[in-house]
């Protein structure tokens, strides 16, 4: 039988928040341009396979201060979670086990029939 680990609250509640603020972050890098800086466009096909990048506007400064307070808010919560007390309290050779089921907690309990 799996072990089961009883993750406290705020535990629960910060890797919910990581992987929340991890996907805003990863749908507004998917929303911006390629580049953060203006650059012209440009296509090559001397590697193993084409490149090609449309002509890029850059972004603005909201845009650059958006993105900077999501990966500032990444790293504070990625922080907690690592460094949490919990830690210390699970077995070195559990610690790799119970890491990954705190990371798809949100995924089981959202597939669970109620």
């Amino acid at each position: 039988m799996a072990k089961t680990y009883d993750f406290p609250s705020d535990l629960l509640a910060g890797q919910e928040e990581l992987h929340q603020v991890r996907a805003e972050l990863l749908a507004l890098l998917k929303r911006l341009p390629w580049s953060v800086e203006p650059l012209d466009g440009f296509s090559d096909d001397n590697g193993w396979r084409k490149v090609e990048r449309p002509a890029s506007p850059g972004w603005t400064p909201d845009e650059q201060a958006e993105v900077e307070k999501l990966r500032e808010r990444e790293r504070e919560l990625a922080v907690f979670v690592t460094c949490h007390r919990f830690w210390a309290e699970v077995a070195t050779e559990d610690k790799v086990d119970a890491r990954t089921r705190l990371k798809h907690t949100r995924a089981t309990a959202l597939e669970q029939p109620e």
